[in-house]
């Protein structure tokens, strides 16, 4: 029994040369950082027992908050 391998190299993971990415990578991490940072200020708001609507308020407000400071940060 054979098994036929084709002699293909393998293709790369990342985008080809003439394609963008839909988002660069430095605003991708800025606004994961910045969705992690309102989750995390979210639920720790929601744990001291105020309504959950506060606690979204509180978590979107802190996320938005957290955009600039970290877009001077990473770089």
């Amino acid at each position: 029994m054979t098994i036929n391998q084709d002699p293909q190299p393998p293709t790369p993971a990342g985008p080809t040369p003439g394609e963008e990415t839909f988002l660069p990578l430095r605003t991708t991490v800025v606004l994961l950082t910045a969705v992690v940072i309102g989750l995390v200020i979210g639920c720790l708001t929601a744990l001291t027992g105020v309504p959950v609507a506060a606690a979204v308020i509180a978590g979107m407000t802190s996320a938005g908050g957290s955009i600039p400071v970290l877009r001077a940060l990473i770089r």
